[in-house]
């Protein structure tokens, strides 16, 4: 083997592992959300993580590859739907010549995966009142707007990438498309039942297991290790060996402070208590912010930026709900506003050596005292936020005009685990689930079943 082989097998390694990393975090969401949410939805919605991620990957090899990577003109990738072994065995050739030191493969598989995270975090906004078919639907739709963003921002042809627009691993591309396509989606459906009363007031809806949103919380952060240190598509960076581990520096002293900045925010100026739901917020919402900037920023800017997106975040949970939208998992606030907190960042705090280390952009403002990088970001989250947002909610507003995307209320009343699958995820406690359910909304008549002890 020469030299190059070597590095092209090293790097091929590196980025396949990182692939694995970010995979895994499918199973982070599907404790944070099964947690956050009621048991009589549980089983429905941590098990979506695995029918959307297998969907998408279909339909991101068929066609989303293609538009996101393959070679083409500024607005989308032209060539390599479908690829056949050839391209995905092939470096640096057409139609993936975007990858120059991995193979096709790898690219393909490095890049499903983040599609698969923004699709997930579509449905956060959704949670426990669409229709099971919506995700399949939706899914694939979404997976095709998701290419084409990418594309714009991150494959070489791209227009924003053109203009040095700075999104390290998907601040923008994966979070923030991710929360508009929630934020639509929760529009469209309506709040939950009893979610808000006659005058507008907000009834909390606890979720059902905060050790399972503890632990989803924590597989996320061991699976940002591969997110963001991972798209360096490689061990060497410009004139740097092994940057991904600079990369994981600046996340993991994110994610700390956010985690901090989250709870004591809470404590003392909204809740009054350490909330710990506001723990786990503010570690995820530095994590979403420190993606664009983790490539691009000092240590100590990564801690200002997962501070500030932590407190971001508490206020914007409260935001969201004191306009009357419905968001269980907080989406719209954890992975939109604080995506847009970490887009900006990282063209105030952007240090010019590490701008020029990946030849994307120029410093931020902060040091050179030019606003230029501040602005391609800002044209970046507009022209992002405007076609994924209207794209977005045009399916979703379709869909739901031919025919209807919410479940009915004796299903929603009912729970999804038995509406949409025949089943429960804790049948042990079936029985006073719809008990309990039946006592709070008397309009809808459910008859308890038997208890297994009765039975």
């Amino acid at each position: 083997m020469t030299p190059g082989d070597l590095t092209i097998g090293i790097n091929t390694v590196w980025v396949v592992i990182a692939a694995v990393l970010v995979m895994f975090m499918q199973a982070g969401f599907a404790f944070l959300e099964a947690g956050m949410t009621r048991m009589k939805n549980a089983g429905h919605v941590a098990a979506k993580n695995v029918l959307t991620f297998a969907l998408c990957s279909l339909v991101y090899w068929a066609v989303g590859f293609g538009i996101a990577f393959g070679n083409g003109n500024g607005l989308i990738g032209t060539s390599g739907y479908a690829p056949d072994a050839s391209a995905l065995l092939s470096v640096g050739k057409a139609p993936f010549s975007f990858f120059g030191g991995i193979p096709g493969g790898a690219g393909y598989l490095f890049e499903v995966v983040f599609a698969g995270v923004s699709v997930a975090i579509v449905w956060g906004g959704m949670a426990e009142r669409a229709k099971l078919w919506v995700y399949f639907a939706f899914g694939a739709a979404f997976t095709v707007i998701y290419s084409v963003v990418s594309h714009w921002v991150w494959q070489s042809d791209g227009w924003l990438f053109r203009l040095g627009m700075q999104d390290f691993a998907g601040s923008t591309v994966v979070h923030y498309q991710g929360a508009l396509a929630a934020l639509a989606g929760a529009l469209l459906l309506g709040p939950r039942i009893g979610r808000f009363g006659p005058n507008g007031q907000s009834n909390a809806i606890a979720g059902h297991n905060l050790p399972y949103a503890v632990l989803g919380t924590i597989i996320l952060w061991f699976g940002w290790f591969g997110f963001n240190p991972g798209s360096t598509l490689g061990i060497v960076s410009g004139d740097r060996i092994g940057f991904f581990a600079y990369v994981a520096t600046t996340t993991n002293l994110a994610a700390a402070a956010g985690g901090l900045s989250g709870i004591l925010v809470s404590w003392a100026f909204v809740h009054r208590k350490p909330d710990l739901s506001m723990l786990l917020n503010g570690v995820l919402a530095a994590l979403v912010a420190i993606t664009a900037a983790c490539g691009f920023v000092e240590p100590w800017a990564a801690v200002l930026i997962g501070a500030v997106a932590a407190a971001v975040a508490v206020w914007g949970i409260g935001f969201v709900e004191r306009l009357g939208i419905d968001d269980p998992i907080g989406a719209v606030a954890v992975h939109g506003m604080a995506g847009v907190w970490g887009t900006l960042a990282t063209g105030l705090f952007a240090a010019p050596s590490l701008a020029a280390t990946l030849a994307t952009g120029r410093g931020g403002l902060l040091y050179t005292g030019d606003p230029h990088q501040l602005g391609v970001q800002a044209l970046g989250l507009v022209s992002v936020g405007s076609f994924t947002f209207t794209a977005s909610f045009a399916v979703l507003w379709a869909m739901n005009r031919l025919w209807g995307i919410r479940v009915e209320e004796r299903s929603e009343v009912d729970g999804l685990d038995l509406a949409e699958h025949g089943t429960w995820g804790y049948p042990e406690f079936a029985g006073a689930a719809v008990v309990a359910v039946a006592d709070a909304r008397p309009a809808v008549t459910v008859p308890a079943e038997p208890s297994p002890q009765a039975a």
